[in-house]
């Protein structure tokens, strides 16, 4: 029988393309009728369902509970912050007929709750007592997006939003970093992703916040990607809905508030980040198989082996890990690397007749491609060991390639060659000027990702004005 084996592009011939095939090939996500939605299928929404608990303990572990709250939004409510809804009015979905009537008041399809949040909130909101609030929930978003890429930019999103209220400034501002803190914590331990975090430039802030914080991830093109954010959003919403509460000395006052989000645009991170020219690579702590045990046999052993494989796969899952064995009989051995290799199973298992003998079986990892032979009495405690292991190696060299793409520029025009030639992460002066941004955006297509929390002082490229450190880059 001839195996058809699709050969996935390449990602250093057209990133683009190899993304979308990759998708595809390893049952990520399917294109769905609306232009801009997708069926996430099972696999992919297995790592979206591993993110999910491992941020939503870290959310529990931080005082926070989970609530869930209207997906539509009256127009009226979005009005009433002027600043948030001028930002988000171009990507917003209207419903304006409900089966045959026409409705008096058209109503948003969810873009972000902030808005119908805090009508619940001035209801559930009467004194200091009632603070601070600290709730999440896991939901959906619409965005009605001109250009779509799968988990990257979509008109449909799966994500959280926390939203939480609290006495003082000072204590929203330390729960907006604690979040930023939290995000960067899931994205280094769990994703295997070094983000760099700090604030947002006054134009890229989120509508209708006092500060917006952000965690940036340098994806494998060289283009940045953001990942998550925290905003601090002062009393402006609570001002805008008269959220008020008794406080200690019996005023009426505003509290102030926080949001911050994370969405499946994580998987896209994933993927561009981790991901070769073979595939996927997951890391451990997200695969939803660690471990694939994979049975080579030829004619005659073929019973024994397969026995001795179903029996293995039962002592590693007893062992506490995810596992699997592929029992196909229909592709070859070689074919089954392959495919198990796209998908990004972080260890493959081989076990062949003479692996049988001798007591032991074949690791193969993923992310090195190293073999290595383990007593098979030795197996489970070895493969914990080793998903340790592939797990901080994965960090390693994402943080690497970060660092090797991180560029510090010293003229405009060194500048923009980085920018059209290398792409990365520059670092540069910015004069503070919305002026200034624009042009360098306009001319080279970057923006400024972020305003790390140090930043050290120099001139302006552009201006020749006083400057202090932006990072900048061309970004998904």
């Amino acid at each position: 029988m001839t195996e058809a084996v699709e050969r996935l592009t390449k990602k250093s011939e057209d990133p683009s393309k190899w993304y979308l095939d990759l998708i595809r090939m390893a049952k990520l996500a399917d294109y769905g009728p609306v232009r801009g939605t997708f069926a996430i299928r099972p696999y992919g929404y297995a790592i979206w369902e591993r993110i999910q608990r491992d941020l939503d303990d870290r959310f529990k572990a931080t005082g926070h509970v989970n609530a869930y709250f209207p997906l539509f939004i009256p127009e009226s409510y979005l009005k009433k912050e002027a600043e948030h809804v001028e930002g988000f009015d171009p990507e917003v979905a209207w419903v304006t007929r409900a089966g045959r009537e026409d409705l008096e008041e058209r109503i948003a399809v969810r873009p972000t709750s902030e808005t119908i949040i805090c009508e619940f909130y001035r209801r559930w909101i009467d004194s200091y007592r009632d603070l601070p609030v600290l709730v999440n929930q896991w939901s959906n978003f619409v965005r009605w997006e001109k250009v779509t890429r799968p988990f990257l930019r979509t008109i449909e999103v799966l994500w959280q939003e926390g939203h939480t209220v609290h006495a003082t400034a000072e204590e929203a501002r330390e729960e907006t970093l604690r979040m930023l803190d939290v995000y960067q914590d899931c994205f280094h331990e769990t994703l295997a992703i070094p983000v760099l975090t700090g604030m947002k430039s006054p134009s890229e802030r989120f509508a209708g916040a006092v500060e917006t914080f952000t965690c940036e991830a340098l994806m494998g093109d060289g283009r940045a990607l953001q990942a998550a954010t925290s905003h601090d959003l002062g009393q402006n919403f609570a001002r805008a809905f008269d959220i008020t509460f008794l406080d200690e000395n019996q005023e009426r006052v505003h509290p102030y508030q926080t949001s911050w989000g994370f969405s499946t645009r994580s998987v896209g991170a994933l993927i561009l980040v981790h991901g070769d020219d073979r595939g996927l690579k997951i890391p451990p702590k997200l695969a939803p198989t660690e471990a694939v045990v994979v049975p080579i046999w030829r004619g005659k052993n073929k019973g024994e082996v397969r026995r001795e494989a179903e029996a293995l796969y039962s002592e590693l899952k007893d062992a506490g890990l995810r596992t699997e064995v592929d029992l196909d009989e229909e592709h070859s051995p070689g074919w089954k690397f392959n495919e198990h290799e796209l998908r990004g199973v972080p260890v493959r298992v081989e076990l062949g007749p003479k692996d049988i003998e001798k007591g032991q079986a074949v690791l193969v990892r993923r992310d090195t491609g190293e073999k290595e032979f383990v007593e098979r009495k030795q197996l489970g405690g070895r493969l914990h060991v080793l998903m340790g292991e592939i797990q901080e190696n994965m960090l390693r060299q994402a943080a690497a390639f970060r660092h090797e793409n991180t560029h510090q520029a010293g003229s405009y025009e060194e500048f923009k060659e980085i920018i059209a030639e290398k792409r990365g992460f520059v670092v540069a002066p910015w004069d503070g000027t919305e002026e200034t941004e624009q042009r360098i955006k306009e001319e080279t297509k970057a923006t400024i990702r972020l305003l790390p929390f140090e930043r050290q002082e120099g001139e302006d490229l552009v201006s020749g004005r006083p400057g202090k450190t932006a990072i900048f880059a061309r970004a998904y």
